[in-house]
């Protein structure tokens, strides 16, 4: 037998175990951090890798990509935008779904092509477009964002309506019904102003060639532009991800029957200097200037170019900023209609912020938004308004409810380039807005006051007022 230990060596033995355990759980401590922060650099790594990276170019006979089979004619539903690349002085085009329209040849989708990859965009911060935008650190600061009392040298007064299309299952209603059917419960209203101007996302023409890498394509007949024209529509913009539908050949004849029946365009041409090109209206001894751009594009080529016919993009802002800039030293009042967010998103991201932002820096007095086919929040920004999306005015009804509701953005404005802002709310029934009655009026009005961050307030008349914190 081994004899009995005594105390001393047997609290040496417990404390020599004691200090064992105590560095073994400090090693699987250090190992479990180590090993956790091996697979935390790992996915961030990775995260950044993939939020970095420019979109996947596009060969000339390039995969399709696969399209959500629920975005069909049948289901009369608008599919999904693809998410918008990150905000960015050069960024490049993602595919955009496009609203119901006729589908190419049949009733059953066609794949989408993914966009080229002509420019190089610039690395961003990767949520940077999926994250909310914050309120602008100038909006409760500096010029309050409207009309003054004491306004001298007169105003005029602008009205601005939605996407207007003359396909589809609308290109068969008014062709049943008139073209005039659309405006027949407006009361005149675009003839009351002084400048009427909408999104026309529907290529004007009889000939061209359905684009083959679109989900959807859009083509309107000619006379619905006399319609559009004696409803007192002055103006409208080209720039959107449908002016393209029919190819150049289809761009071009909608050039040209606007040009024969006086409808002056923006946001495209026969070349990049016309799409960049404003219009200029003079009104109550004010001059105006217009200019349209689009941030949603299929694909790259369809750009304008030197002597390319095609659209504006702003993907790379730099000729757009020019183009506001110099607009605004020949003109009292600048306005910007631009094409850009996500399909169906009622919350204005980030990329649209710092867009709108920045038109309004360089000299843009008004800013109106367009693509999302429901209306988002409106936004004070240095003096000036954005409102970012009109949502649908003459168009398809979805399966969608918020797409029904629009309204009629109302403008009216100082030789310096100051703005009142007030809605008129719409239903968008197939092809037709009607007004809403006014339960249904105040309703959305509550909605698009919720949606402009606390920035604003708007009356039970329609009028937008800035909340001065």
């Amino acid at each position: 037998m081994y004899p009995p230990r005594s105390r001393k060596q047997q609290s040496k033995k417990r404390s020599s175990k004691k200090r064992r355990r105590t560095v073994w759980a400090w090693i699987n401590v250090g190992l479990l951090l180590m090993i956790t922060g091996l697979l935390a650099y790992s996915f961030m790594d990775d995260h950044g890798k993939n939020s970095s990276a420019p979109p996947p170019a596009a060969l000339a006979t390039s995969t399709p990509a696969s399209v959500d089979p629920q975005a069909s004619e049948a289901a009369e539903a608008l599919p999904e935008a693809s998410p918008e690349a990150q905000a960015t002085a050069s960024p490049q085009p993602t595919p955009e779904s496009a609203p119901e329209a006729t589908p190419i040849a049949s009733d059953v989708p066609v794949e989408t092509v993914a966009p080229t990859a002509d420019d190089s965009p610039a690395s961003t911060d990767g949520e940077a477009a999926d994250q909310e935008p914050q309120a602008s650190a100038s909006a409760g600061s500096g010029p309050v964002s409207g009309l003054p009392e004491n306004t001298s040298g007169g105003t005029v007064r602008l009205n601005f309506a939605g996407d207007v299309i003359f396909a589809g299952k609308v290109g068969e209603l008014l062709q049943k019904k008139g073209y005039d059917y659309s405006y027949s419960a407006l009361d005149g209203m675009f003839k009351k102003d002084d400048l009427t101007v909408v999104n026309l996302e529907t290529p004007i023409t009889t000939g061209g060639v359905g684009a083959a890498n679109k989900q959807f394509v859009f083509k309107g007949a000619p006379e619905a532009l006399d319609a559009l024209k004696s409803a007192g529509v002055d103006a409208v913009n080209l720039a959107n991800n449908h002016t393209l539908d029919q190819g150049e050949e289809g761009l071009l004849d909608t050039l040209d029957h606007l040009g024969k029946r006086g409808i002056p365009y923006v946001g495209a041409g026969r070349n990049s200097k016309e799409a960049y090109s404003a219009q200029y209206f003079e009104r109550q001894g004010i001059k105006i200037a217009l200019l349209g751009f689009t941030r949603v594009m299929p694909h790259s080529d369809w750009m304008a170019g030197a002597g390319k016919p095609g659209i504006a993009s702003v993907y790379d802002s730099a000729e757009a900023l020019k183009a506001i800039a110099a607009a605004k030293r020949k003109a009292d009042l600048v306005v910007v209609v631009v094409h850009w967010g996500k399909e169906r998103m009622e919350q204005y991201d980030k990329t649209q912020q710092a867009l709108g932002h920045s038109f309004i820096d360089a000299g843009a007095d008004l800013v109106m938004g367009g693509h999302p086919h429901v209306l988002q929040g409106i936004e004070p920004y240095h003096g000036k308004w954005i409102a970012y999306s009109t949502g649908n005015f003459i168009f398809t009804r979805s399966t969608v409810p918020a797409t029904w509701e629009t309204a009629v953005f109302q403008a009216e404005c100082s030789k310096g380039g100051e703005c009142s802002l007030k809605l008129n709310p719409m239903d968008a029934e197939l092809g037709q807005p009607v007004p809403m009655n006014d339960a249904d009026g105040q309703l959305l009005l509550n909605k698009v006051e919720a949606l402009s961050s606390g920035l604003i307030k708007i009356g039970s008349d329609g009028s937008v007022v800035q909340s001065v914190k």
